[in-house]
C-alpha cells in the first residue's frame, strides 16, 4: 500500500467526526527561550489523551461488517490500549486489550473505563505478543497494531494536516519517535501538504534505536530501554522505518535531565499536562536552539496521560 496526498485527505474527512481537533497553542516565553517561533499542537488534549485516537478511529471504520462483529484485538501498555479502547466503544464492538502486568494502573483504569476487555501477560513482547495470538485464535478478532500498519499511520498523520491548516510557512515540525507511527504519519503529511517544511525527531538517550537506524539504514531493534518516556520504549517496524528514512531529516537525542526539564517548562509556562513523551521533541528543539533562530517550528505534543503520583519534579 502506498500513502498519497488523497489517502489522507480521505481519512481526515473520514475520522473527523469522531475525533477533537485540538488547538494549536503558544508561549511568548518560551519563544524567547528558544529564539524561535513555536506552535504546540496539543494532541494531549484529543480524546483519551492522545493522537492515537487518530489511527485507531481511523483503522476500526475500515473493518468490514463481518470483522466488527467479531470485534478488535491489539497489546499495549498505554495510550493505544485506551485509543483503541474508546475508538471501539464509539463504533459499539468489542475490544480485546494485551497488557503487561506493569502497565499504569492509570491505563487499565482508563481501558477499562471505555469497555475495552485487559487480558494481561508478563512485561515482555514475547508473551504480549503470545497472549495476542491467543486471544486472536480464541475470539476471531481483527489484530491492529499500535503504529505499524498504514490506516494507524493516515491517521496519525492528520495531526500535522490540521498544523499545516493552520500555519501553512513552518520551517520545520518536530514530532517524537517510539514506533515511529505519528512519525512516519507527520513526514507523509509534509510532504505532501508543506513539503518546504522539514522534519525533525526527538528520541531518548537511552532509548535511541530510530537514530541507531537511520545511521546504520536497517532497523536496529529496541534493546533494554532505559528513559522515562514510556511512549517511546518500542521498535520501529518494517511499515514505519521506510517513510521515516526517505521523509525525515534527522533524529535528535536527548538526555533524562533535557527531557524532564522540557516537561516542566511545559507544565508551569503553558499551564499544559504533557507526558514525558510529549516533551522529548521540545527538549529536541531547546538542544539544538541555535540551529532554529527566527525560524516558525511546529510541535506535536504527542500525549497528555501522565500518572500524577509519579512525575519527576
Amino acid at each position: 500500500m502506498i500513502i498519497t496526498k488523497e489517502s489522507l485527505q480521505e481519512t481526515h474527512t473520514r475520522i473527523q467526526e469522531f475525533i477533537h481537533r485540538t488547538p494549536v497553542m503558544s508561549s511568548q516565553l518560551i519563544n524567547q527561550i528558544v529564539g524561535a517561533d513555536i506552535y504546540f499542537k496539543c494532541e494531549n488534549f484529543q480524546k483519551m489523551g492522545a493522537f492515537k485516537m487518530r489511527g485507531a478511529t481511523n483503522a476500526i471504520l475500515q473493518l468490514s461488517e463481518t470483522e466488527k462483529e467479531f470485534g478488535v484485538a491489539t497489546h499495549s501498555s498505554g495510550n493505544f490500549a485506551q485509543a483503541i479502547a474508546l475508538a471501539a466503544k464509539v463504533q459499539g464492538i468489542k475490544a480485546y486489550i494485551v497488557m503487561p502486568s506493569n502497565a499504569p494502573e492509570i491505563k487499565k483504569t482508563a481501558v477499562k473505563g471505555y469497555g475495552g476487555e485487559i487480558i494481561e501477560c508478563i512485561p515482555t513482547l514475547e508473551a504480549r505478543e503470545t497472549t495476542l495470538n491467543e486471544v486472536v485464535n480464541k475470539t476471531g478478532a481483527v489484530f491492529l497494531h499500535p503504529y505499524n500498519d498504514y490506516q494507524v499511520i493516515e491517521g496519525q498523520a492528520t495531526a500535522a494536516m490540521e498544523l499545516i491548516e493552520d500555519h501553512d510557512d513552518l520551517d520545520a515540525i518536530f514530532a517524537p519517535v517510539g514506533g515511529g507511527g505519528l512519525l512516519s504519519g507527520t513526514a507523509l503529511a509534509a510532504h505532501y501538504f508543506s513539503p518546504n517544511t522539514k522534519i525533525i525527531a526527538g528520541e531518548p538517550m537511552g532509548a535511541d534505536d530510530a537514530w541507531q537506524s537511520l545511521q546504520k539504514g536497517e532497523i536496529v531493534p529496541q534493546t533494554n530501554p532505559q528513559t522515562i518516556a514510556d511512549g517511546l520504549l518500542t521498535s520501529l517496524g518494517d511499515k514505519t522505518f521506510p517513510i521515516i528514512k526517505e521523509h525525515v531529516e534527522e533524529i535528535i537525542r536527548v538526555e533524562e535531565k533535557e527531557i524532564i526539564a522540557a516537561m516542566r517548562l511545559i507544565w508551569e509556562r503553558m499551564k499544559n499536562i504533557a507526558e514525558p513523551s510529549s516533551a522529548v521533541a521540545l527538549a529536541a528543539l531547546i538542544k539544538e536552539k541555535k540551529r532554529y533562530k527566527g525560524q516558525k517550528v511546529g510541535i506535536i505534543l504527542s500525549g497528555g496521560n501522565v500518572e500524577l503520583s509519579r512525575l519527576p519534579f
